[in-house]
């Protein structure tokens, strides 16, 4: 009897044990998750309270809240010189503000995402506060979109504000009167307006100073804006279930204008321009680096030698990027180079000065480490491979058919031996020869090209026998044999695009899927050709071309000039091999902001953060 009252208490318990053990695992259950955002309860002062003379906002709310980003979210119009102290204790939410409240002002309090619950971290979103200390609450509002003005994708994060000053240089000397801020879509608001007449601009405010800097992002309109509103009578409907209705009732809403205003955000092309460094990584030459393009060139005065006609100058299309290739063995055998450099650089105000630095440029060669006969010989091995003259070019063995075959030096040529080069098409297990077309492409003698009407399908060989080129430094090169086919017509598709409203000065780009250029053409009356292009999806836009210059040109606060308009085609294009693409495009059709087709839209503000 005992054995079996013994046995049924540890069996009792096992049970017990197991029962337990499922039920901390499973967990509590809970109920479904929260995701809805914590609501206001009460707030002192009240939301549009007036004569309102305090520096301390409470607001309450029905759940515990925390405070995420606040100078990020938070936004205080009339701007604050010092921004406010916000934090959260509980379900109250503080807010400080540290400036002196200015008489008869209507203040707004834009929260942003700033609020959220405590667990779930749900944000109240563009929760907005706002009181008077006058005797009457400001009501008008305006509204619209901050897009880039190159690629018109959204821009968050800028600040949009309006002046009653309406001269041109107020931008760029006064804070704001009132302010707002974009949001992922570029939409702003900007709330609480008198009944007046205002100027707008968007600014990529880098240092929260709220007004314009040179070197920060901005957008501006060419009219005034009169902010105002209108009542319409709409009807609503009250729905007793899915399919009956309980009743109809008339609604007046209030409508603010403008609701549409459209800043195209641009940075100008003003950048800081200083000298940043020399570098010397082979004797016979070295580079002068700048922090902006340059219009002019440096002057370079050589002390205690000469090199007038000794060198040559290899620069970028910007000038921002130089490099002398010395041809006289008496200079870059110097171990220093010294030069007194004449160039300009901006000012505080961005203005271009004249400066004078003293250049001392080292070449820093490594010591040989070689301790035995072996390590000596693979050393006097590098040398010796230092004498060849290395060239590449861009033959694959599937070649393009509408590209020219590219050489590119590793230093300047001097001379080469067209005998020595030789371009022949395979027919069957023949070489018929073909001419060699040899063409310089840039200044310097270091980029050359072989041009030839390919035909598709064809089998093509290069030859280059050894010492074909030699460098100014009398480096020259190893043989070398490519061996490429041209690909067939079929693998390639091509569009044309016929502008409905035709303008000389148009270039219509074809874009990939990641919105980068492909291909670029001033646009033809009869229809633009685009051909070559390899099968799958493309986009389109143009711009138009005010100065003639082929390219896109941001516009410039100083001289009020916008940037050139863009417009992008509406629709993907999903290109077939051996097909051709043909549409006739109305650029005018669409509004601006419905153009850029969604697969390609992004958000600008998160590459231009800082701005």
């Amino acid at each position: 009897m005992r054995l079996d009252f013994f046995k049924t208490f540890i069996f009792s318990g096992f049970i017990l044990s197991v029962v337990g053990c499922a039920n901390k695992a499973q967990g509590p259950t809970g109920g479904p998750k929260d995701s809805i955002p914590p609501s206001v309860v009460r707030s002192v002062p009240s939301n549009g309270a007036l004569n309102f003379k305090k520096k301390q906002i409470l607001i309450d709310f029905d759940e515990n809240v925390s405070i995420e980003k606040a100078a990020e979210n938070v936004l205080i119009s009339p701007p604050q010189v010092k921004p406010p102290e916000v934090t959260a204790i509980g379900k109250r939410v503080t807010v400080n503000l540290q400036d002196d409240l200015k008489d008869s002002t209507t203040y707004t309090i834009n929260f942003g995402s700033a609020i959220v619950d405590l667990n779930e971290k749900n944000p109240l979103k563009n929760f907005s506060f706002s009181f008077s200390t006058g005797n009457q609450i400001d009501t008008l509002q305006v509204k619209g979109t901050v897009i880039n003005a190159e690629d018109l994708n959204p821009v968050s994060g800028v600040t949009v504000g309006v002046y009653k000053d309406l001269s041109d240089t107020v931008f760029a000397k006064q804070p704001f009167l009132r302010i707002g801020k974009s949001d992922e879509a570029g939409k702003f608001s900007v709330e609480n307006l008198k009944k007046d007449t205002f100027k707008i601009y968007a600014l990529g405010d880098a240092n929260r100073d709220y007004f314009y800097q040179p070197g920060e992002g901005l957008a501006f309109t060419d009219s005034l804006i009169v902010p105002g509103f209108f009542r319409e009578e709409v009807m609503d409907t009250v729905w007793k279930d899915s399919v009956q209705i309980d009743t109809i009732r008339s609604i007046v809403r209030t409508h603010f204008i403008p609701d549409n205003v459209l800043l195209k955000y641009f940075k100008e092309n003003k950048k800081r321009q200083y000298f940043i460094k020399a570098e010397r990584t082979l004797p016979y030459a070295f580079s002068l680096f700048f922090n902006a393009p340059m219009t002019k060139l440096p002057t370079l005065k050589p002390i205690d030698f000469e090199w007038d006609g000794k060198y040559i100058l290899q620069k970028n299309n910007t000038m921002d990027s130089l490099t002398y290739w010395m041809t006289d063995s008496l200079v870059w055998k110097k171990d220093t180079l010294q030069f007194e450099m004449s160039y300009q650089k901006t000012d505080s105000l961005f203005r271009l000065i004249p400066a004078t630095d003293t250049l001392k440029i080292f070449m820093r060669t490594a010591r040989s480490n070689a301790r035995n006969s072996k390590d000596k010989k693979e050393s006097a091995l590098r040398v010796k491979m230092e004498q060849n003259y290395p060239f590449t070019t861009n033959i694959a063995g599937s070649f393009e058919i509408y590209q020219p075959i590219i050489f590119r030096f590793s230093t300047p040529l001097a001379q080469y031996d067209l005998s020595k080069i030789s371009l022949a098409q395979r027919v069957d297990t023949l070489l018929k020869p073909l001419p060699v077309n040899w063409r310089q492409v840039d200044s310097t003698k270091m980029v050359y090209a072989i041009d030839y009407k390919w035909e598709p399908e064809k089998n093509y060989e290069l030859t280059v026998d050894s010492a074909a080129f030699t460098s100014i430094y009398q480096q020259t090169s190893k043989k070398y044999s490519g061996k490429f086919k041209i690909r067939s017509l079929d693998e390639y598709s091509s569009v044309i695009m016929v502008l409905e409203n035709f303008v000389p000065n148009a270039v219509i780009q074809i874009l990939d899927a990641k919105d980068a250029v492909i291909a670029s053409k001033q646009a033809q009356e009869k229809g633009t050709i685009f051909q070559y292009l390899k099968p799958g999806d493309y986009y389109a836009r143009l711009f138009l071309d005010e100065n003639g210059n082929g390219k896109w040109d941001t516009g410039d606060f100083a001289t009020h000039k916008q940037p050139e308009e863009v417009f992008y085609y509406p629709k993907k294009m999903t290109l077939m091999p051996n097909w051709e693409f043909e549409e006739t495009w109305d650029y005018l059709k669409v509004p601006l902001l419905e153009q850029k087709p969604k697969e390609i839209r992004k958000d600008a503000g998160k590459k231009t953060s800082g701005n």
